[in-house]
């Protein structure tokens, strides 16, 4: 597996990708229980798989992508 504890609660580290796939996004580094609380009742989004497949993030992936680089 590859190194994602960085990524993760410690509390996750070490599970496999579908294991992480379907765990709450609280699971991630940085998302505490009530901002997990948050998005999930503003956006009905409850596991890391929801949240990577969400159309929200979708859209929001494309247009970033498609668009010119700020410059520095």
């Amino acid at each position: 597996m590859a190194d994602l504890a960085r990524f993760l609660d410690k509390a996750f580290e070490g599970q496999s990708f579908d294991e992480l796939a379907d765990a709450p996004i609280d699971a991630l580094a940085g998302i505490s229980k009530s901002d997990a609380d948050a998005v999930q009742k503003a956006l009905g989004i409850k596991t890391i798989r929801e949240l990577a497949e969400h159309k929200l993030i979708l859209v929001a992936q494309a247009l970033t992508a498609l668009s010119t680089p700020p410059t520095k």
